[in-house]
């Protein structure tokens, strides 16, 4: 698909500097130009690059002066970093608009969906089951007994949905995520085997949540796992049984979650992060990547380490520890001088 300069600058509000009319079919980095590329500059370390870029045409700011002679149309808007974004946005808007039933598909006869969906190839989609609104189901997805989804949901490729979840508005799954697979709740017996507790309870996706590739999140043993508005999860991420995630919390990947462990809103949680379970973690909470939460954590503290410290003692410490080897050399020294004396 291909714009002109001056459709996408309708699109942005902005001002073509050059060829309104040159086309362009794809986007590139300023650094990566080519011909029929289109490319945007914000960042002034990256300046250089407009003067010798085969961009076809470059989102600039307002305010850009070039101190040299350029090839490439601008095109001047308020802020390029948030334009460019914005034409992302549209550029992902159009390429999925699919709509329609692709065949073969299972759906069944008590299942209810709404207008302007798309639903590919090989998706199984089961009984009483109820879809919003301009909704896309990518081939493969599985979407069991009882499911709930709300309007302007994606679920791509190979999303496994469990019976009874509730998925909200706004919500992207991302491929291979699962939703509403079994906790991990097991008891011994008196010959130390272990016997599977059954998992009665669902799982609850709100509004604008984002799930992402390979992550799973467990159904509650009873009651619900939730996942408030707005939070954005990585890829592989593990979020037990009865755990609940305060709203726009956001999580990097292969972090994981203990059950019945409950996060606060605006935390945000770096990648490997470790949780044990039945704790309670504050609003607005900074964990470093790779770190072991085994105690509540209190609101705006920001930590890190395994276990956790709080973050500037984990700095301070860490000086220290490097110069571990120092520090045993000086009392090796200090105890012979001891000795000799």
């Amino acid at each position: 698909m291909k714009f002109t300069a001056a459709q996408i600058a309708g699109i942005l509000e902005g001002e073509v500097e050059g060829n309104p009319d040159v086309e362009v079919s794809k986007l590139s980095k300023i650094e990566e130009g080519v011909n029929e590329s289109l490319s945007f500059l914000a960042n002034p370390k990256y300046t250089q690059y407009i003067y010798t870029t085969k961009a076809s045409a470059v989102i600039v700011n307002a305010d850009f002066k070039a101190e040299q002679s350029i090839e490439t149309t601008l095109i001047r808007v308020e802020d390029a970093y948030k334009s460019f974004s914005k034409l992302l946005e549209y550029y992902n808007q159009v390429k999925m608009n699919k709509t329609g039933i692709e065949q073969p598909v299972f759906i069944s006869e008590s299942a209810n969906y709404g207008d302007n969906i798309y639903i590919g190839a090989f998706a199984y989609i089961g009984d009483n089951v109820k879809i919003g609104d301009n909704v896309k189901i990518y081939p493969n997805v599985y979407i069991g007994d009882n499911v709930s989804i709300g309007n302007e949901v994606t679920l791509f490729s190979g999303a496994k949905i469990y019976s009874d979840t509730i998925i909200g508005n706004n919500c992207v799954i991302h491929s291979s995520a699962i939703l509403g697979a079994d906790g991990f709740g097991f008891t011994p017996n008196e010959k130390g085997e272990f016997i599977k507790v059954p998992q009665t309870g669902n799982v609850i996706i709100e509004d604008n949540v984002d799930v992402g590739a390979a992550t799973s999140i467990d159904r509650a043993t009873l009651g619900s796992t939730i996942i408030r508005k707005g939070v954005k999860l990585d890829n592989h991420i593990q979020i037990a049984h009865n755990v609940e995630i305060g709203k726009n919390t956001v999580i990097a990947a292969q972090t994981g979650i203990a059950g019945s462990t409950k996060i606060g809103e605006s935390c945000m949680i770096g990648g490997q992060v470790g949780f044990a379970g039945h704790l309670v973690i504050g609003n607005n909470v900074r964990i470093q990547a790779q770190s072991g939460i085994g105690r509540n954590v209190k609101d705006n503290e920001a930590i890190q380490g395994s276990p956790a410290l709080p973050y500037s003692d984990y700095n301070k410490s860490y000086v220290h520890f490097k110069n571990l080897p120092k520090i045993v050399n000086r009392l090796n020294t200090l105890e012979k001088n001891c000795t000799n004396e």
